[in-house]
């Protein structure tokens, strides 16, 4: 009896022991530099960012937040340590600086920096994730909504330019350093009205040119942004040492803090994806297409508006200080007056045979929409699975062929190496419910040969010839059940020109001995490197022979997913497609 009860007490007390030595329920992460992920449900990985969380961190009182970008060929971990102005020890490599944290000043700030994926911009699928990695951020910890900053350095810096301007009314300042920005972001310049922005760049920078940057500059102040610059005399790439010098970055930003109601909205946009900013959301647009917006309070509920390139807007006016409700609106739009009330704080407004009228804009089933608008890139952009046919008896040799056009497809490493995403390359038979439900489906072959094509065939708008297959290719995205399917028949887009006589090249596996291809438009560079983001270069839809670089047609849908009279005629000419009925504009 009494040996069990040494044992019982023996078991209490190591059971104590383990229990102590357990974190307690609720115990906070410790502070200081450290590694956390995200679940990223496009391709079922973890994906890691950086996270700097201050000393004595308290849940109980809202943090200011800002979201550092890397540059290229660097990750989150030297990032971190990058944003508060450190660099590597004397004659350090940034691989052995990777792998360690060195002690950071202490800010009262959170700091997050996403990984994305590595080295491929901040648009597309890294773009998400730089928004999920904040929405993980947002959930863990206590947050300032309108103390979120975001700065970047080289390729983050363009990504700054780009995050900030497509969703300007998400952040209270931006600091771009030496930003290589996408070439789109320059049409979206007026959307950075109401947020501070400065710009640091080195005079001598031989990656980043400062000539670039002093048009951003200017251009930003032509607009009348609220725009500082310091350029670094002598400095090169390294102009980030001079931005963050001793934390300084986290300085300039608590002056600002984000107004969530300005009484002017200046808004410009190519993508239902970014329908608007502030108290201003665009209705309808044609993707592809600038649409601006210009909206300001001249007095209490009394608003100008000039727009440019939509159809249809609402003004979400409820909280705005200039905005009485139960009061009549004088709205004076495109030089037009109208009068309206605004039920609930909204004021819906639509174009209809050129004349303005407050309604609601209600969009047809098939029109182009937020999630449903292309371009073929945006199938990248989330959940998606790369699906090849098994249809048709296949010989093993035209099956082998068949999953490696899809495996390649698949394969991001070889876009420009060491990209961590995963997604799926699976054969037609066994893609799953759950797919359907949740993917986008890029898929390889025709009706005849792929059985989830065959699946659609009646939905989508165009049929590649059998006959045609080894000469041509047809590429093009359209929604279907709530989801992208892209269509791939025949060569595929990544396909190499030919040199000389012989077959086109189709590359599929990564070769180092494969040729460059030869020379193409700037907007297809690169589209041969990187088989998956390559879909980046092109729009809705491509028709070509031999390769990309001779397109047959290219462009596209139209708002309601119709292809134009001269895209269609352009596709028949070759007389190697099918186009469905009804799927060309009238």
């Amino acid at each position: 009896m009494h040996l069990n009860i040494r044992h019982l007490t023996f078991a209490a007390l190591a059971l104590g022991l383990l229990a102590a030595a357990r974190p307690a329920p609720g115990q906070t992460l410790k502070p200081g530099p450290q590694v956390l992920t995200f679940f990223s449900d496009v391709d079922d990985t973890e994906q890691p960012y950086g996270l700097y969380l201050p000393r004595g961190y308290n849940p109980r009182k809202r943090y200011p937040l800002v979201v550092s970008l890397h540059g290229a060929g660097s990750n989150h971990r030297l990032n971190l340590r990058r944003v508060f102005g450190m660099s590597n020890a004397g004659g350090e490599t940034d691989v052995e600086a990777t792998r360690y944290f060195a002690a950071l000043k202490d800010v009262d700030y959170i700091v997050v920096s996403p990984f994305a994926r590595g080295t491929m911009g901040y648009q597309g699928l890294a773009e998400k994730d730089v928004y999920d990695a904040l929405a993980d951020v947002r959930r863990r910890f206590s947050i300032d909504e309108d103390r979120i900053y975001l700065t970047g350095l080289s390729m983050g810096g363009g990504g700054t330019l780009w995050l900030g301007l497509t969703r300007p009314d998400l952040w209270a300042a931006i600091a771009p350093v030496c930003p290589a920005p996408p070439a789109e972001a320059a049409d979206l310049a007026p959307n950075a009205l109401n947020l501070p922005v400065h710009i640091h760049q080195g005079g001598a920078d031989p990656v980043v040119k400062p000539e670039g940057t002093r048009d951003w500059v200017k251009r930003l102040k032509d607009l009348g942004t609220d725009v500082g610059y310091t350029e670094y005399p002598d400095v090169q790439h390294n102009s980030w040492e001079n931005a963050y010098k001793d934390a300084a970055i986290f300085s300039w930003f608590a002056k600002f803090k984000r107004n969530r109601f300005p009484e002017r909205v200046r808004f410009v946009t190519t993508r239902y994806k970014y329908d608007g900013a502030y108290w201003v959301r665009i209705d309808r647009l044609t993707p592809g297409t600038a649409a601006s917006v210009d909206a300001k309070f001249t007095s209490p509920n009394r608003l100008e508006i000039a727009t440019a390139g939509l159809e249809a807007l609402t003004l979400r006016l409820a909280g705005h200080p200039k905005f009485a409700s139960g009061k009549p609106l004088d709205v004076a739009i495109d030089g037009q007056d109208v009068a309206a009330r605004a039920a609930g704080g909204d004021l819906a407004l639509v174009r209809r045979d050129g004349a303005w009228t407050a309604a609601k804009y209600e969009a047809s089933a098939g029109a182009k929409r937020k999630g449903a608008e292309g371009p073929l890139g945006e199938a990248l952009a989330g959940r998606h699975v790369y699906v090849y046919g098994t249809e048709g008896n296949p010989a093993r040799e035209e099956s082998l062929a068949r999953r490696d056009i899809a495996a390649k497809a698949a394969d991001w490493s070889s876009a420009r190496g060491r990209l961590m995403v995963f997604p799926r390359a699976i054969a037609d038979r066994e893609v799953r419910p759950s797919d359907l439900a949740t993917s986008n489906l890029i898929l390889f072959g025709t009706k005849e040969t792929n059985a989830l094509i065959e699946k659609f065939a009646d939905r989508l708008p165009i049929h590649l010839d059998p006959a045609a297959v080894s000469n041509y290719g047809l590429v093009y995205i359209f929604p279907i059940d709530d989801h992208y399917v892209v269509v791939s028949s025949g060569l595929p887009w990544w396909t190499l020109p030919t040199r000389g006589a012989g077959a086109p090249q189709v590359v599929t596996a990564p070769s180092a001995a494969a040729p460059p291809p030869p020379a193409a438009p700037a907007r297809r560079g690169g589209f041969a490197a990187g088989t998956a983001l390559g879909l980046n270069a092109f729009q809705d839809f491509l028709l070509f022979k031999d390769s990309p670089a001779t397109p047959v047609a290219e462009g596209r849908f139209d708002g309601d997913w119709r292809l134009s009279a001269a895209y269609a005629e352009k596709m028949n000419a070759a007389g190697v497609v099918v186009i469905k009925d009804g799927a060309v504009a009238k």
